[in-house]
């Protein structure tokens, strides 16, 4: 009885340490590549930032590259939960639903301290297409411009790709803008833009 007793944490530690080891380098990783860039923060410190071994980060991804696509992966996930929140409150005005989201972007790109987009910056750091960074970066674009043209098709813009385009123009020039501005960035007047943009488009039909 007692033998059978000590074995049960025995056999309940090899599956739980590995998964809460991947939790935090994960997390720990999603903070360092976005906030100083993914070239420059290499597996040692992110180890060390987690507070697991150099082993345990291998056992949960295959290599660096692997580490990198999932915290875009996360980084897409977190971005598209955030747009479709942004416009909950407008659940049968497409027109609506992208202005809450440009509206909150405004802002969060014209504060010190705004690092952009994450996955833009992965697509600039890693101009290879072959790389699972640009990868992932790219189809999360494509994504986001294809949500947009369905927005604008809603909108009944007569030609919803070019507006689309024109929107998401604004909206990466903010991603960048920001960071090279701060609090003075350009950005601060991407709702008004976006909004001439948007009228300029439906009073052609």
């Amino acid at each position: 009885m007692s033998n059978r007793t000590k074995s049960t944490p025995q056999a309940r530690e090899p599956s739980e340490t590995p998964r809460r080891a991947a939790d935090r380098i994960r997390d720990t990783a999603f903070d360092l590549f976005y906030r100083e860039g993914i070239r420059a923060i290499g597996v040692e410190e992110i180890v060390n930032r987690a507070g697991v071994t150099k082993p345990s980060l291998y056992r949960a991804f295959e290599s660096k590259d692997e580490l990198i696509a999932q915290y875009l992966r996360d980084y897409d996930r977190r971005f598209r939960d955030n747009f479709a929140a942004q416009g909950a409150g407008h659940p049968d005005d497409p027109k609506a639903q992208l202005l809450a989201y440009v509206d909150y972007l405004a802002a969060r790109a014209s504060t010190d301290g705004y690092r952009g987009c994450g996955l833009t910056n992965a697509v600039i750091e890693y101009p290879d297409p072959a790389h699972p960074a640009h990868q992932v970066g790219v189809e999360s674009k494509e994504a986001l411009r294809e949500r947009l043209r369905e927005l604008c098709r809603g909108m009944g813009a007569p030609d919803a790709e070019e507006l689309a385009d024109g929107l998401l123009l604004l909206i990466e020039g903010s991603y960048v803008s920001g960071q090279t501005f701060g609090g003075r960035s350009p950005a601060r007047v991407l709702g008004a833009m976006a909004r001439r943009l948007i009228e300029a488009s439906l009073a052609a039909r």
